[in-house]
Parts: structure tokens; sequence; C-alpha cells
């Protein structure tokens, strides 16, 4: 009988162990980005959202005080080798520090034709740069420089002469500089250019715990269209980055990753702390669909796109009272 109950004791703590570590590596893996990752078997409800953040508005200005900007601290985290960067949301593909860089740069204007201008028939000489004329109606004069070399023979040997002197010739002086002009020259953006954020989160209702949570999934840091130094007029992303990734910088740079509290200077909070709170303000661009499109190309345009946000943030409002009901 007695070895019957400690097989059955034995059995049963087993069991117990199994579900936990189970339960353990449900709740614990964040290769999705997930900071507080919801097991499958709580969730009753989940759908994606894609958030647009403006950080010149008044209540995400918190986010961006004077060089404490979220923009500086994640962008600074990645070229000190603290932080990975993704291509996408997808999080699967990464960018090097370099990469980022070249994203958070762009290059000087030139004086190069339009699209325009070309299909005017105009051509580069006839603007006075780059080609022929000098700009000032004359022709451009060029350059006569020579250097000194010795001279070698059809085999690459150099020539010397009865003497056993170097025999010397000149030969005009074309550098690879000159063949191949360097394009111009690239700056970084200033971290207060980088308003845009655009945050991707699973609106999940966990049936153990009754509530509807905000399951933060990555935030991608953009360029925005309407900067002026941003020739493509589009928005370009710099770089994805996965939330619990960046929780994981904001604890350890409690000095930068500051959220200004502009009432009480003693109230600052961290970065993380903010975004767990939900003291920002975002409006809604897309929800997961067959056709993965964002709410502007669903409806024809910008404007009916932001009337279809306050429609979609209304309707998941709605569901969530609407599960009481019942």
């Amino acid at each position: 009988m007695n070895k019957f109950l400690s097989f059955a004791a034995m059995a049963a703590s087993l069991s117990l162990s199994v579900s936990a570590s189970a339960q353990e590596q449900a709740t614990t893996a964040s290769s999705n980005g997930s900071y507080r990752p919801i097991p499958n078997s709580d969730i009753m409800f989940r759908k994606t959202v894609w958030r647009a953040i403006d950080l010149r508005e008044k209540q995400n200005k918190p986010m961006f005080s004077e060089g404490k900007e979220i923009s500086r601290v994640i962008l600074e985290a990645v070229q000190r080798g603290e932080l990975q960067a993704y291509r996408n949301d997808s999080l699967t593909t990464t960018f090097t520090p370099t990469e980022v860089s070249g994203n958070f740069s762009y290059a000087e204007a030139t004086n190069e034709l339009s699209a325009e201008e070309k299909a005017a028939g105009f051509t580069q000489e006839d603007s006075g740069f780059g080609g022929s004329d000098d700009g000032w109606g004359a022709p451009a004069k060029k350059s006569s420089a020579a250097k000194t070399q010795p001279k070698r023979d059809k085999n690459g040997k150099i020539m010397k002469d009865k003497n056993g002197k170097t025999i010397m010739e000149k030969v005009p002086a074309t550098s690879t500089a000159a063949a191949k002009p360097a394009g111009p020259p690239s700056y970084n953006y200033r971290f207060k250019d980088i308003y845009q954020m655009e945050l991707k989160e699973d609106m999940i209702f966990d049936k153990k715990r009754s509530r509807m949570y905000h399951d933060i999934k990555s935030i991608t840091l953009l360029v925005p269209a309407t900067l002026g130094s941003n020739t493509s007029g589009i928005e370009k992303p710099i770089g994805t980055f996965k939330y619990s990734d960046l929780v994981r910088v904001f604890r350890a740079n409690p000095d930068k990753a500051i959220w200004f509290n502009p009432q009480n200077d003693a109230q600052h909070k961290n970065l993380a702390d903010a975004f767990e709170l939900w003291l920002f303000n975002s409006y809604i661009v897309k929800v997961s669909n067959p056709s993965d499109s964002r709410l502007d190309e669903i409806y024809g345009g910008q404007q009916q796109g932001i009337l279809a946000a306050s429609q979609a943030a209304a309707d998941l409002i709605e569901y969530e009272y609407s599960l009481w009901s019942f």
C-alpha cells in the first residue's frame, strides 16, 4: 500500500513539473517582441493593430524632451551595440549599426536636373553646372596638369639609360577621383527631426483575467515624409525594434530614458513605465486584414482613413464592453 501511495505521489509531482515547465515556456518566450506574453490557452480574442505616434503632439512631448528624445535613446543604444535593429515588424531580418546610420542620414541636394527638366529637353550644360560651360557663358578651362614618373618597357620594368640613371617621362595626371567624382556629402538627421513612430500591438482579451491587454510587439522609427531633407516624399523606416529589447534598454539607462513630467520634476518616469501606463497618444493606421492594407488604402484616401481609424478604435472598445453583457 505504501509503495502504491509513493508511486502515485511521484507521478503527480512529475505531471505538475511538466505542466509548470510548459506554462513557463509559454509565458516567457519573447521572440515575437512581447515583454509580457500571454499564453495562447488564455487568449479568447486577439486583433493586431498598428498605431502612428507623432511625438510633436502635446501629450507625447514628455517622450521627446530636449536632449532626452526617445529617438536619441534608441539610436545611441544601436550605435553602442546594446540594441538590435530589424528591417520590418516581422522581426526576422536584421540591420547592422552601419545600415541604421545610413537610414538615419541624407545626401545634400545637388545641382542635377530634375526628371521634369530633363523631359522638357534641358541638358546639364544648359544649367551651367558640370558641363563645358563655366556658368558665365565661356567654355570651362581644362586642367593640363601632368606628373613625372619612371618610364617602363613593355614588360613593366623601369628603363634606364647607358649611365644607369632611371628614365623619367611626363604623363597626364588622371586620378581616380577625377574619373569618378565623389557624390554629394551626407549628413545625419537631427534627433528632433525623427518625430514619427509606428507601434505594432496585439489587443488581447485574456479570459483568465477577464480584461483587454495592449501587448506591444515592436516600435519602428520613421523619417517623416514632411521633412524638407527627405526628398523622397514618403516615410522612410530607420529600423524596427522589439519592444522587449526596448524595455531592457530603457531600464538600463534610467538617466536618459525619461518620460518628462511637466508638473513635477521629482516624478519623472522611465520610458518603459510610460508605455506600460499608456501615457501617450496615437491613432490607428492599420488593423489586421487579408490584404494587409492600411486603412487609407482600404477606404480610398487619407481623410477617409482617419475616419476609419476612429471607427476601428470605437469598435474595439465596444467589443470589450459587449463581453460583459452576457
